[in-house]
């Protein structure tokens, strides 16, 4: 296996403070952390990542993009970093590598939060999610011109509606992040194909604490057709908010840093 090398940042107060690594999802970037990071950073030492194809991370064509294979990249980054046990929270994608490394090497994962995770399908996707490839191109065709169009609430809502029902109180900051991040992942279409006839199979020990959180609005996984319970550990808590789409930290931020805490154990 060839790895490409990933690009993290470390936000820290105290080097006594445990880790916590925010792993994003497929056609995102490690800027869609910004609204809990400062939160988080006060009781931990925050790392973020940006995925093969995605962020400020380069795409090598030899690099294997299925969830297996990216958390074990992963791993090798944070071991990189000088990080051998932490927390673990991921959105989407991210979720469903989180829950890969939990299984993988449950001696150095601390917890889990799962934010709509992604490969708990009732059946796995043998093509592409509906929809997918007009979500890339309708970034890609306007990525350029974005930083005008955004400060329009009908360019936000043709971008973030299906995302979630709060979109109108998104900030122009977000969603230009979360355009340019999709716009620019070069990772995207090979993570979904790496995904495909695929779910998370495997077993987590009852000694890691996992927490899965998905919004009641979510059409990116709804829970018609990919929120399997019986997938995930029987220990695992699995809350679902109201008026909250596929990212659960933009809907709500202050509410995921309170599930984060308290899936680590950490007094609020």
């Amino acid at each position: 296996m060839i790895d490409v090398e990933l690009v993290s940042k470390i936000y820290s107060q105290s080097s006594t403070k445990e880790t916590v690594l925010l792993i994003h999802g497929m056609g995102s970037a490690s800027t869609a952390w910004k609204l809990i990071i400062e939160p988080l950073a006060r009781h931990f030492t925050v790392v973020t990542i940006d995925l093969p194809g995605h962020g400020q991370t380069p795409m090598d064509k030899t690099q294997p993009m299925d969830p297996q294979s990216l958390a074990q990249s992963v791993f090798d980054a944070m071991k990189d970093q000088g990080f051998e046990k932490f927390h673990v929270v991921g959105n989407s994608l991210g979720g469903w590598i989180a829950l890969e490394m939990a299984s993988m090497r449950p001696q150095q994962i601390l917890s889990v939060t799962g934010l709509a995770p992604a490969g708990l399908w009732l059946a796995p996707f043998n093509a592409r999610y509906p929809g997918t490839a007009v979500a890339r191109m309708l970034s890609a065709s306007v990525w350029i011109v974005s930083p005008m169009l955004l400060h329009f609430e009908w360019a936000r809502k043709a971008g973030f509606a299906n995302v979630s029902p709060r979109w109108k109180e998104f900030s122009y900051e977000t969603c230009l992040d979360a355009t340019n991040a999709m716009a620019t992942s070069a990772g995207y279409y090979p993570a979904w194909d790496a995904l495909l006839k695929k779910r998370f199979e495997n077993h987590i020990s009852p000694t890691i604490p996992v927490t899965i959180i998905f919004g009641d609005s979510d059409k990116t996984l709804p829970a018609s057709t990919s929120q399997e319970r019986s997938l995930v550990s029987s220990h695992a808590r699995w809350l679902t908010f109201a008026q909250c789409g596929h990212a659960p930290m933009w809907d709500h931020p202050q509410l995921v840093v309170s599930e984060i805490l308290a899936t680590a154990g950490i007094a609020q």
